[in-house]
C-alpha cells in the first residue's frame, strides 16, 4: 500500500515536493489557498523579472545612441502589466497541468495541522486528511514596519508594487537588500526618480562588498540616490504625493515622492498552521528542522521560507525533494549545507555561490583570490558590461573552489557552472582546463581561475584588477 503525503502550500517548494512524492509512488495531495506557484510565481520572482526584462530593453534603446539606436520610445504601462499577468497566468496553469499529469490531488483552501499527522482544510469545503508525512511549505510574507503614516495611500509593499495603476514619477524605496535593489533598478530604468533608504552602511548586506559597490555605482549612473545608514521615521501626506522623514546620522532629511515602497525583507509565514498547538519547536516564527528538513514532530517536514534557512525559490524546491525522499525512504543522506547559488536580476546582474572573503577570514580559512575584469572579455564589451568582474576564491593549499562572485551581463545564467564545480569539489585547475566557448561571457570563469595563479591570459600582468 502506497504512503500518503500531504503538502501544505503550492509554491516552488510545495508543488515540486508533491510531484516528487507522486513520482516515488506515493498518494500525493497538495493544499493551496491561493493560486498555485506561491509568492515566487505570482508576486515575486516571475512577475518582477517580466518587468525587469522590459526595463532593460527600454533603457538600452533609450540610451542606445552609442550602439546605433536612435528614436523616441515610451513605456506603455498598461500593456506591460498585461504582459506580466499573461506570463504569470500561463505559468500558474502550467503548474496545475503538471500536478494533474502526475496524479496529484489539489485541495483549494487553508491547511492547518490537527493532532499528529492530520490536516484540516478550510476553504470551498471543509476536509480532513490524515497522512504518513506532511510537508509544510507555507512560504513567507513581506516584513511590515510600524511607523507613523504606514497605512497612508501610496505606502506600498513589494506585492503592491507589481500591480500599480501607473508608473510612479518618483519613489522612496525603504530597504537596500535584494528585493529593494531589484525594484530600484526596475523603476529607475523605466524613468522613475528613485531614492533608496538603507539602515546598513552599504546596500546588499551579505553580498560580496565589491559586487555591491560596483552595482551601486551603476545604479547611481541611472539616477538612483542612496541614503545609507539612514532610518525611516515617518511618512505624511504632502501636496502631490508623500513626504518621508528619514534620520541620517543626527540629521533629519525629507524625501518627497509619489510612492513609498517598503521592501525590508520577508518573514516566515506559519500563522494559523496549528504548529504551536502541536508542540512543534519554533524560533521567531520559523520552524526548526534537521538535516532532512524534518521538524521536531516525527513525520512533519518544513521546507522553503517557513524554515528560514535559505529564502530562495530554488532552495525551497531542493528542500522539497530532499524532504519527500527522506519521508519515503529514499536519499537517506542529510543535506545540512547544500551549495545554493544566489542571483540578483539588476543591470548588471549579480550572481554568487559559496563563501565571501569576509566569511573566509571569519572562519580562518587560508585562500587565494583570482579576479578577472570583464573589460578583458569581448562579449561583455559588446553587451556594455565592462565594469563587471568575476572573482574566484580557492583554498590556498589544494585550490578547491570556496566561492565564486560575479557581476556583469548574463552572470545569473553562468552561476550554474560554478555551483556544479563546487558540488563536485573541483579545483581551479579543473576550471582552467575546461574549454569555454568563444565569444562568451563565461570564458571569464576560466580567466578568473587562471588569475588565482596570476596567469590570466586576457589581462596584462601587474595591472590592477581588484
Amino acid at each position: 500500500m502506497s504512503k500518503k503525503i500531504v503538502v501544505i502550500g503550492g509554491g516552488p517548494g510545495g508543488y515540486v515536493a508533491a510531484i516528487r512524492a507522486a513520482q516515488l509512488g506515493a498518494e500525493s495531495h497538495i493544499v493551496e489557498k491561493g493560486n498555485l506557484g506561491g509568492t515566487c510565481l505570482n508576486v515575486g520572482c516571475i512577475p518582477t523579472k517580466a518587468l525587469l526584462h522590459t526595463a532593460e530593453l527600454f533603457h538600452a534603446v533609450r540610451f542606445g545612441e552609442n550602439i546605433g539606436l536612435k528614436g523616441d520610445i515610451t513605456v506603455d504601462w498598461p500593456v506591460l502589466m498585461k504582459r506580466k499577468a499573461s506570463v504569470v497566468r500561463r505559468l500558474v496553469g502550467g503548474v496545475g497541468g503538471l500536478l494533474k499529469a502526475n496524479g496529484v490531488t489539489v485541495h483549494k483552501g487553508t491547511g492547518a495541522l490537527v493532532g499528529a499527522l492530520s490536516v484540516k482544510i478550510t476553504g470551498e469545503k471543509e476536509e480532513m486528511l490524515t497522512a504518513d508525512a506532511i510537508i509544510l511549505a507555507t512560504g513567507s510574507i513581506p516584513v511590515k514596519l510600524n511607523f507613523p503614516g504606514a497605512d497612508l495611500p501610496g505606502v506600498i509593499d513589494s506585492t503592491d508594487a507589481l500591480s500599480l495603476a501607473k508608473l510612479p514619477e518618483s519613489l522612496a524605496l525603504i530597504g537596500g537588500g535584494v528585493i529593494g535593489i531589484e525594484f530600484a533598478a526596475l523603476f529607475a530604468s523605466l524613468g522613475s526618480k528613485v531614492t533608496v533608504v538603507e539602515l546598513m552602511p552599504e546596500i546588499l548586506p551579505g553580498i560580496d562588498p565589491e559586487l555591491a559597490i560596483t552595482l551601486k555605482k551603476s545604479l547611481q549612473k541611472l539616477g538612483v540616490t542612496f541614503l545609507n545608514g539612514a532610518k525611516l521615521e515617518s511618512v505624511s501626506e504632502k501636496a502631490g504625493g508623500l513626504s518621508a522623514k528619514v534620520l541620517l546620522g543626527n540629521e533629519m532629511q525629507e524625501i518627497t515622492a509619489e510612492t513609498v515602497l517598503v521592501a525590508v525583507g520577508r518573514r516566515a509565514y506559519t500563522d494559523g498552521a496549528g504548529l504551536e498547538a502541536a508542540g512543534v519547536k519554533m524560533e521567531r516564527g520559523k520552524v526548526i528542522v534537521d538535516d532532512h528538513y524534518q521538524a521536531s514532530l516525527q513525520g512533519l517536514y518544513a521546507i522553503g521560507d517557513c524554515n528560514g534557512i535559505t529564502m530562495l525559490a530554488h532552495a525551497a524546491s531542493h528542500q522539497g525533494i530532499t524532504a519527500v525522499e527522506h519521508a519515503l525512504g529514499h536519499g537517506q543522506a542529510g543535506h545540512a549545507q547544500p551549495i545554493v547559488p544566489a542571483c540578483i536580476y539588476t543591470s548588471p546582474e549579480i550572481a554568487a555561490v559559496g563563501m565571501t572573503e569576509d566569511k573566509a577570514k571569519e572562519l580562518g580559512i587560508a585562500y587565494k583570490k583570482g579576479v578577472f575584469p570583464l573589460a578583458g572579455n569581448g562579449k561583455s564589451m559588446i553587451e556594455e558590461g565592462e565594469a563587471g568582474f568575476i572573482k574566484i576564491l580557492a583554498g590556498e593549499k589544494y585550490g578547491e573552489i570556496l566561492g565564486v562572485h560575479m557581476i556583469g551581463p548574463r552572470v545569473t545564467e553562468m552561476i550554474g557552472e560554478a555551483t556544479l564545480a563546487m558540488r563536485l569539489e573541483a579545483t581551479v585547475d579543473e576550471l582552467i582546463t575546461t574549454i569555454h566557448a568563444h565569444p562568451t561571457v563565461s570564458e571569464s570563469i576560466g580567466e578568473a581561475a587562471m588569475a588565482v595563479h596570476d596567469q590570466a591570459i586576457h589581462w596584462p600582468p601587474g595591472m590592477k584588477n581588484r
